[in-house]
């Protein structure tokens, strides 16, 4: 019995670690759009057998990150404006109420360690893109982790890795105005004023979506 729990146990561990790596490989576009997924390769790239690799593409399948091509073949999947403008609805709608519940119950502590963070990223004279998606992970993070709600959060983290290739690479445009917004969201949630959290984080997703609606239209 203890030797099939560790085997399930590991498997499971290498299916996530498999679907870890490959899911940071779509977004960092090491693996381009419409880039063929074959079991095999990855197997063999990550040094593991091709279950926890089978595994890991049917959860990205699951999760809208991959397609089958001609209804076998998995390939990356390419994000219409459609279905990011539509994610950006509903992280607007799942992170605006985040923001309210989470006012005043982010640690003062953090906040302020954040706060240094994002200005140190603006007095870069280039930043960092990994930086960059860092600081703003921890704070999106910590506003949904203090929100109370677990299921929020998980939604929550699941919608920004789908928006998470629109960073500062694909609109540089955004990195000080963004930032610039998160500072005032960090006030709103240290002075405890949940309608304004609220509004200053649908404004800044708002913003995402605009700039990212112009980048589509610019093509």
């Amino acid at each position: 019995m203890n030797d099939k729990y560790s085997s399930d146990e590991n498997e499971r561990n290498l299916s996530r670690r498999a679907y870890d790596t490959i899911l940071q490989m779509i977004i960092n576009r090491e693996l381009p759009i419409n880039s063929v997924l074959q079991e095999r390769k990855l197997a063999e790239l990550l040094d593991i057998s091709r279950t926890p690799v089978r595994n890991a593409l049917t959860r990205l399948e699951n999760e809208g990150f991959i397609a089958r091509n001609g209804g076998r073949t998995p390939v990356v999947k390419e994000f219409s404006i459609q279905e990011l403008v539509e994610t950006l609805h509903i992280r607007r709608t799942l992170e605006g109420e985040a923001a309210r519940l989470a006012a005043g119950r982010v640690p003062p502590a953090m906040l302020d360690e954040i706060e240094t963070q994002i200005n140190a990223l603006l007095a870069q004279e280039i930043p960092d893109p990994n930086e960059d998606w860092a600081v703003d992970t921890r704070l999106h993070d910590a506003i949904a982790h203090y929100s109370g709600n677990r299921l929020l959060k998980e939604y929550i983290q699941a919608l920004r890795l789908k928006t998470r290739m629109f960073n500062l690479r694909q609109v540089p445009e955004r990195f000080a105005i963004g930032h610039n917004e998160h500072l005032q969201i960090i006030a709103a949630l240290r002075e405890n004023q949940p309608a304004e959290a609220q509004r200053l984080l649908v404004v800044h997703i708002d913003n995402v979506r605009e700039s990212i609606i112009k980048r589509f239209s610019s093509f």
